[in-house]
């Protein structure tokens, strides 16, 4: 069952010990959630695989009553858990006959939700699923909301938040690296690196607590102030190093935005149908045939791109048609988080190539950076004039013969990896935006209090309260304190049935 933690609204504290105010975000999560935790909860059952028609869909209930669904719907006497039995599932009021399927029985509190849980396999037709669906609401069920079982896991202890996010970017990975990235999280890796973080601080304000309670009294070490301002240096700068990862794991998530940038008719769209592997563009000899912005999300060896076709840049647009998308192409390159220059290897240049592309980043307002130059058509050039742009170091295609193919996608393998990294348990990325402002403010509540002991004099009884403020930014983002308003945010991404 779930841990009977509730605390007096008053915060009745104990005035003889050292954790006295470190209690309201040390071992306490927030009143709502304990109130919510610990109360009874209705029986809730949905479909917990994917619509449509498969060979065996899986309905999953879960609450006090779930060993119910078991003892009307079959002729299950003894129930074993996690053992998978082939029974005949029928209708609780008529005794009909649904289906003949697996059922399986998870007592509390070793089930996915920490309570008792029933699973029936049965098979995957529309009107299988639908009869049985119907007959767990005859038995006074409630249908899940989206995300509900995975927010009572998280309610019952099961998973802290991050984890329970990570289970909601494992279903949503359409991508191997997202995979791996969303894995690693729902095995706990951001919420070991922040909860030793909020150990620390802990450690540290139950130190100074101790200083200002028993200093004149007991004889303490001299040194608890500097040691805990060495410690918190210390958590200040890994936090800002942990916060200086160029976005990756927010990007690898979301998508790398990459743009299609180029002169009127160099190719980009026979580049995007290339990738996509699909006519998602018309492709003609004329110029200006793509007018807007076209998006496609492709998979690059196993990075998730977001790739936009967009319209030919020149200095002299011939009407106010080509203007605004010049002006598009232009918003469309600076949200970008990588640009593909694409250059006609036919094109003579009046000034040197280097001298050509400063010119083109700033005439684009591009950082160079985030660019990646590719020379297309170089199946129209003789040996001597291939020689030339071999010497430039230039990645060269031809998006008509496919020559010079694989090395683009290497190339552009590169590229992705620099922006995205390559996720890992050891070194975890903060994957969502939401974690990224908690932090910020950690920090700045952190020096804060570094600030105020540069002041001589200082009151640390007042300037504590910015570690707690801190430590209390970190409890949010593993959900040991949180409110109801975010985790419905949180959970109504969720599909139904996880």
């Amino acid at each position: 069952m779930l841990r009977k933690f509730l605390y007096d609204q008053k915060w009745k504290l104990s005035t003889a010990s050292v954790g006295r105010r470190c209690t309201d975000f040390g071992s306490q999560i927030s009143l709502q959630r304990y109130v919510d935790g610990y109360k009874k909860y209705s029986t809730i059952f949905a479909l917990s695989s994917g619509y449509g028609k498969c060979g065996v869909a899986i309905i999953r209930v879960s609450g006090p009553n779930a060993s119910v669904a078991l003892q009307k719907m079959t002729k299950i006497t003894n129930l074993k858990p996690r053992k998978a039995v082939l029974q005949k599932i029928q209708d609780p009021e008529t005794t009909e006959v649904l289906d003949k399927g697996l059922c399986l029985w998870f007592p509390e509190p070793n089930s996915f939700t920490g309570e008792d849980s029933v699973e029936f396999h049965v098979h995957g037709g529309p009107a299988v699923v639908t009869s049985i669906l119907n007959a767990l609401s005859k038995l006074h069920f409630q249908p899940a909301s989206a995300g509900e079982f995975t927010k009572r896991a998280f309610l019952n202890g099961k998973l802290d938040l991050t984890e329970a996010e990570g289970i909601g970017d494992l279903i949503e990975a359409e991508t191997e690296k997202q995979r791996k990235q969303a894995s690693y999280q729902t095995s706990g890796s951001l919420r070991k690196l922040y909860d030793s973080w909020r150990i620390t601080l802990l450690n540290c304000l139950a130190s100074l607590e101790a200083y200002i309670d028993f200093s004149e009294e007991h004889s303490l070490e001299s040194n608890i102030l500097e040691n805990s301002k060495t410690q918190l240096q210390k958590l200040s700068i890994d936090m800002q190093q942990h916060l200086s990862d160029g976005r990756k794991g927010e990007i690898l998530r979301t998508g790398v935005r990459v743009a299609l940038l180029g002169e009127p008719n160099v190719g980009k769209s026979s580049l995007l149908n290339l990738l996509s592997k699909k006519s998602a563009a018309i492709v003609t000899p004329f110029p200006g045939t793509t007018r807007d912005i076209i998006e496609l999300t492709i998979n690059i060896c196993g990075y998730p791109i977001i790739l936009a076709d967009t319209a030919g840049i020149r200095n002299n647009p011939e009407n106010e048609i080509e203007v605004e998308s010049i002006r598009r192409a232009k918003e469309c390159t600076k949200k970008a988080d990588l640009v593909i220059c694409m250059i006609n290897a036919k094109k003579s240049f009046k000034s040197s190539f280097k001298e050509f592309l400063e010119h083109y980043k700033n005439f684009l307002g591009i950082k160079t950076e985030k660019v990646l130059v590719i020379v297309n058509k170089v199946d129209l050039l003789e040996k001597e004039e291939m020689k030339k742009w071999e010497k430039q170091n230039i990645v060269t295609l031809s998006c008509k013969t496919q020559q010079g193919l694989e090395q683009f996608i290497n190339k552009l393998t590169q590229c992705l990896k620099e922006i995205c990294g390559d996720p890992s348990e050891e070194n975890p990325v903060i994957s969502h935006a939401r974690y990224r402002s908690h932090l910020l403010l950690a920090i700045d509540y952190l020096q804060a209090y570094l600030k105020k002991t540069e002041i001589q004099n200082y009151d640390i009884a007042i300037s504590l309260q910015d570690i707690r403020s801190a430590a209390r930014e970190l409890g949010k983002i593993t959900g040991s304190i949180s409110s109801e308003d975010i985790l419905n945010i949180i959970f109504k991404k969720f599909c139904v049935g996880k």
